[in-house]
């Protein structure tokens, strides 16, 4: 009988063991790994986007582009070894997680975690693809650096167009402007990488690191390794180290965005402006007026909300003579968004719109430093919204003048102004122009020199099912038209010193005349 109940006992204890292993598969990894250092760090900083089990699925996943990777998969993007060779090196997760990047929602957490804090979080996140007894069998092979100069990057232009090996996907000016729609392994869409726009590159666009992306490529999306041996767009170490230097020259400098520049200062000329936008004309005028860049954002302040943008910058430059205000408007977009046009539609979102762009001002300018809610105003404070609209397959579409006391009391209006719009190699140009005033001055901004004038900025990309509230835009900035230069004042005041210099001479030669007078008595 003993025995029997010990037998039953044994099976039980099986059973139960059979029973916590099966369990134990199902659990979340962090439960069974909480000894190891670094999980506390990643449940306080990392789960929200990256998720509880390392799948890149945490409760902001669907608000994010691009979405959290994937440590489950093993697939790290920004890699220095091999490029078969899955394993990262630690100090490659160490940098991602040192210094973010740009162009995601990853911040950089060198200002938070310690040095400490930062390795046991990579010894952590290596366990979700069962790296972590791992090491790497291969590196990035180097060579000999090139220096960049204009032989080097003569010679990595033509690598880069040749048989369409990077143009294919980067655009003639490697603006990221595709010709196909492309995905990436878990069916997200990804878009190439605007290569004018190095604050943008996940890394850095230092030629080093440049020459990894291109060795590596980029696992996960459809940019592939260039020094693959089988791949028959394969680059010798010395062609990889050309095209970086190339693409590391492409930098657009001048249109960085930079926090210290909050106005867009009009050029004062003498001429009247052209009719049409391609006037040769307008190239030379714009020559003298200065560029401002501000960074878009998308609107996740009103409804309907808006998370995944995909356009990041916008630049301005202002013009003005003695009745016209000209504005021009740039800004990159991947795809010209023309619905009903089978090319466009083809690579882009559901949804298809129109690109457009808009310039708000308020209706009065503002005396004190109040300005209205930069979302289209509010009941106190009323705004004036010129928008443009992009093409269909069939026509260009009107421009409309925008009245609006908030986003729920808005009225359009036929436009007192005109826009035009101009694609080109993944850039949108449009040109606004109105008159300096208008008969309607209490329900319109009216331009006067010298007046800083709130103005603000908005834009859609149709291919990414941006319309209505789903747009990006800034906060207010300053549109300044500088008063004409005056010899007036200088007039002014140099009769005036002149009548001091008088006043004093007479003043001297009347106390010199009494003291004679006095020595002589």
């Amino acid at each position: 009988m003993a025995m029997k109940n010990m037998n039953s006992a044994m099976t039980i204890l099986k059973y139960s063991f059979g029973l916590y292993l099966l369990i134990a598969q199902c659990l979340p990894l962090d439960i069974l790994a909480e000894d190891i250092a670094g999980e506390e760090i990643y449940l306080k900083r990392c789960v929200g986007c990256h998720g509880i089990d390392g799948d890149g699925l945490g409760p902001v996943e669907e608000r994010l582009n691009p979405p959290p990777r994937d440590f489950t998969s093993g697939m790290f993007k920004f890699r220095t070894t091999g490029f078969d060779d899955m394993i990262p090196n630690d100090r490659d997760v160490i940098r991602m997680i040192t210094d973010g990047m740009p162009g995601t929602a990853m911040p950089g957490w060198g200002d938070v975690l310690s040095e400490q804090d930062i390795l046991d979080l990579v010894s952590y996140l290596k366990i979700f693809s069962g790296f972590e007894e791992e090491e790497p069998s291969q590196q990035v092979d180097y060579g000999e650096q090139i220096a960049s100069g204009p032989d080097s990057i003569e010679k990595g232009k033509i690598l880069f167009h040749e048989s369409d090996r990077c143009s294919e996907c980067h655009g003639l000016d490697a603006k990221g402007d595709a010709i196909k729609r492309l995905k990436g392994d878990n069916g997200e869409r990804t878009w190439p990488r605007n290569l004018t726009k190095p604050w943008t590159f996940r890394t850095s666009n230092d030629p080093r690191d440049i020459f990894s992306r291109i060795s590596v490529g980029i696992p996960g999306t459809q940019m592939p390794s260039f020094a693959d041996p089988v791949s028959k767009k394969k680059l010798s170490i010395e062609q990889r180290w050309h095209v970086a230097n190339y693409v590391s020259s492409l930098a657009k400098t001048e249109k960085i965005v930079r926090a210290e520049n909050t106005v867009v200062i009009a050029e004062q000329i003498e001429e009247a402006f052209p009719d049409t936008m391609d006037d040769p004309i307008w190239t030379s005028l714009w020559a003298r007026s200065k560029s401002s860049t501000f960074m878009l954002v998308p609107n996740i302040i009103t409804k309907e909300r808006f998370f995944t943008p995909s356009n990041d910058t916008i630049t301005a430059k202002a013009l003005y003579n003695g009745t016209e205000i000209a504005i021009l408007l740039e800004w990159d977009d991947r795809t010209k968004s023309v619905p009903g046009d089978e090319k466009a539609e083809k690579i882009s979102d559901p949804n298809l719109s129109p690109d457009a762009v808009a310039i708000q001002f308020p209706t009065e300018i503002p005396k004190g430093m109040e300005k209205p809610f930069f979302i289209m105003g509010d009941s106190s404070h009323p705004v004036t919204v010129w928008k443009w609209n992009g093409l269909t397959n069939e026509a260009p579409l009107d421009s409309e003048l925008i009245m609006a006391k908030g986003v729920d009391e808005i009225e359009s209006a036929e436009a007192d102004f005109t826009a035009v719009g101009h694609y080109q190699d993944g850039t949108w140009q449009v040109l606004f122009k109105r008159s300096l005033s208008t008969a309607e001055a209490e329900q319109n901004i009216q331009f006067k020199p010298g007046q800083y004038i709130p103005m603000a900025f908005s834009a859609w990309d149709g291919s990414n099912s941006e319309q209505g509230s789903k747009q990006t835009l800034t906060a207010w900035y300053w549109l300044l038209l500088p008063p004409k230069a005056d010899s007036t004042p200088i007039m002014a005041g140099g009769i005036a010193a002149l009548a001091v210099f008088l006043i004093l001479f007479w003043w001297f030669r009347s106390k010199q005349t009494t003291k004679a007078v006095a020595d002589d008595e």
